[in-house]
């Protein structure tokens, strides 16, 4: 940063441009049906949890790829505008990543991706100072070479990373042990560890990696964690169900907000499922970002889905 100052988080990962289409309900297979509502939105993992730890008062710094088309542009709109550095790697003629994103009448989402293989983020397009001036650094699994190393560099400043993985990525593994809490999907550590059970999934995943958190997002269930010597549960907060697009990628933002402030794991995971439950009181992946006085007017009323996991 020219002006010295450090960065409350940088983001590495994923961006997307969402289209969400609203449906009645989920189509049969080979059936023909109407949808009532298209909107084209910015989204993607990463880009979305930025862009809302900016929105809570944090500073910000985003690094990806993008292609030099309408999605492009509607990207560095929304990273200006909400006041975010942007590190944005561009290849011409390349297409940004899209979704198309099926919403029904009960708010769930079904997302359809696409990503040209251009746009895949390379070690060597990394620079260290975008990096090592963070505070926290955030990371999802898709570009994993690239995330790995800006990983290992955090690791080296004694940086803590924060990981969003949903999917089994060819060298995950090595990404996974330098991330410090790893907030994963809830079949991430069944498929990993080869398990039934998610508390001991979660158990032999944190014993392996090293990290200081192993936690399952897991919808209207909330959240399960376990940090080495005890499991956490806390249920999801109950509210109006617009659109559940981007629940996950605002759970991590409301995490790392947290972990900024040096909040206890209770509070960081309740803010996080409150965070999260309000987001999906609107359309697309940021479309119900709150302010931190209305997640935390939501966790005061305590409205929770039973905690029966």
């Amino acid at each position: 940063m020219a002006d010295g100052l450090t960065m409350d988080l940088v983001g590495v990962g994923l961006n997307a441009t969402d289209t969400v289409i609203g449906i009645r309900e989920f189509p049969l297979c080979g059936a023909k049906v109407e949808y009532e509502t298209e909107k084209v939105m910015p989204g993607g993992q990463v880009a979305s949890t930025v862009v809302a730890c900016q929105t809570w008062g944090s500073r910000t710094r985003y690094v990806g790829k993008l292609g030099d088309d309408d999605g492009a542009r509607l990207h560095r709109q929304a990273f200006e505008l909400a006041g975010v550095e942007a590190k944005l790697i561009q290849v011409a003629g390349a297409a940004s990543p899209k979704s198309l994103i099926l919403v029904d009448g009960t708010g769930e989402r079904t997302v359809l991706c696409r990503k040209d293989v251009r746009l895949i983020l390379r070690p060597d397009e990394l620079r260290r100072e975008w990096i090592e001036d963070a505070r926290v650094l955030h990371v999802d699994g898709y570009d994993t070479a690239a995330a790995t190393l800006a990983a290992g560099w955090a690791q080296e400043r004694g940086i803590p990373v924060v990981a969003d993985l949903d999917e089994l990525y060819e060298g995950v593994a090595a990404l996974m042990e330098k991330v410090d809490y790893l907030i994963v999907s809830r079949d991430f550590p069944l498929r990993l560890m080869g398990e039934t059970d998610l508390h001991r999934a979660l158990r032999r995943m944190q014993k392996r990696f090293g990290s200081k958190l192993a936690a399952a997002t897991l919808g209207p269930a909330g959240v399960l964690a376990w940090d080495g010597a005890e499991f956490l549960h806390r249920a999801a907060y109950r509210v109006p169900v617009v659109d559940t697009t981007g629940a996950g990628d605002i759970f991590h933002a409301g995490f790392i907000h947290g972990l900024l402030q040096g909040w206890g794991l209770e509070r960081q995971l309740d803010f996080a499922c409150a965070a999260a439950a309000m987001n999906c009181t609107a359309e697309g992946a940021r479309g119900g970002i709150r302010s931190v006085a209305e997640i935390e007017a939501c966790m005061a009323e305590n409205v929770r889905y039973e905690a029966g996991f």
